[in-house]
């Protein structure tokens, strides 16, 4: 049976740390504070918020939400965007997506400023990511896998490491990260031709498809190490990952769990990376 890597331990390990570097801005005169605009009343991007709110909350970064009507126009948004840029009390903004279809994800990119984009959805940001930069903000979520993996001192040079998926707010970018650890990683999606089999070459398996419990027992190679990005509704209304635990946990030796798993490691991420623009201010 594999041992759970559990994301709230690495979570409530970071917030000493992150509260540390808070108290020391605060000495200085410094409030961190982040920004979120959100587009209607998603209950995703609701239950996302509450959760970044408190962890805020926790470590002492301000925070205040921009809730802007469902309806908006694109340059309404971009105006409202570029406001939050040049507000100097506002050290990170988190823009939640997907924003409606009359606003184009491309526009927001390229709108909201690098220094402040503590979700790694700028350009600029993804760049650096690729070119290897820490002086970048990768997106939150790969960066709380290699939370996990860091915090449960899981080794990664020279390990084969399966990504399965490929977005610009996953995969890529995890991808970019395991690879600045030295790790040798493919990448893999929908179109992979024997997915299963690619999968099971990896010592480490990243599932981050978008498809709940897609990645079943067959797809693990015995005694691999699996990380669960995903999160989805089952049949019965529950949440789930992309992993189908159960048959997952008899052949792997470590997993992380959904609910319970990277998600609970991503809003700390982003508290963190408040915290660091704010230095970096």
């Amino acid at each position: 049976m594999a041992e759970i890597l559990s994301g709230k331990t690495v979570a409530q390990a970071a917030v000493n740390d992150v509260k540390a570097r808070v108290d020391a801005l605060l000495a200085k005169g410094v409030q961190p504070k982040l920004a979120i605009m959100r587009f209607g009343a998603e209950p995703d991007h609701v239950f996302y918020e509450k959760g970044a709110k408190r962890t805020c909350a926790q470590v002492g970064v301000a925070c205040e939400v921009t809730e802007l009507p469902a309806d908006i126009s694109e340059a309404e948004a971009i105006n409202t965007l570029k406001r939050l840029n040049e507000d100097p009390s506002v050290h990170g903004i988190l823009v939640l997506q997907p924003a409606p279809k009359q606003i184009s994800a491309a526009a927001l990119r390229y709108a909201i400023d690098p220094r402040k984009d503590i979700d790694g959805m700028s350009p600029i940001n993804e760049a650096k990511v690729f070119e290897g930069d820490p002086t970048g903000f990768p997106p939150c979520t790969p960066t709380a896998v290699m939370e996990i993996l860091r915090h449960y001192n899981i080794p990664l040079k020279g390990k084969k490491v399966v990504v399965v998926g490929r977005s610009m707010v996953v995969g890529k970018p995890a991808a970019m990260l395991l690879l600045g650890e030295h790790a040798t990683v493919t990448i893999c999606h929908s179109r992979t031709q024997d997915l299963p089999g690619e999968a099971r070459q990896g010592d480490i398996l990243v599932a981050a498809i978008g498809r709940a419990k897609m990645i079943t027992r067959d797809y693990v190679k015995p005694g691999a190490i699996v990380i669960d990005v995903g999160i989805n509704v089952d049949e019965n209304g529950k949440m789930c990952g992309d992993v189908e635990f159960e048959g997952a946990c008899e052949v792997a030796s470590m997993i992380t769990p959904v609910p319970g798993g990277v998600g609970s490691v991503t809003t700390i991420v982003l508290a963190k990376h408040v915290a660091r623009a704010a230095e970096m201010a």
